[in-house]
């Protein structure tokens, strides 16, 4: 999306998602959207422009400055400076568990 229409696409994305959740429900699917979060990607000046909630589904969601999808930190402006530390992060747990108990792995 463009910066100058940027709000005109969040009602679209709102029909949208409510005919997906229509869809769910006419095969047996259940889709929960109070489970969910909103990330708005784009550059400063289209973030400006937007709301501090976004309708999913029929239900007014938040807009979340990040969020963790399949293992990965979505940022904002995708920078991706949280991903980088909480990997470093995780990293650095497991390295000092296997310096705890590498004198027990040697024979």
């Amino acid at each position: 999306m463009h910066t100058d229409n940027t709000p005109a696409g969040l009602p679209i994305l709102a029909q949208c998602t409510t005919d997906v959740r229509q869809w769910y429900l006419q095969n047996g699917l259940q889709l929960n959207p109070h489970k969910s979060e909103a990330l708005i990607v784009g550059t400063t000046n289209q973030l400006r422009a937007v709301a501090s909630s976004v309708s999913v589904a029929g239900v007014d969601l938040p807009v979340a400055d990040n969020i963790k999808v399949l293992g990965v930190m979505l940022e904002r402006r995708l920078l991706f400076h949280k991903h980088v530390s909480a990997v470093a992060r995780s990293c650095n747990y497991y390295a000092q568990a296997i310096r705890y108990i590498r004198h027990l792995l040697t024979t």
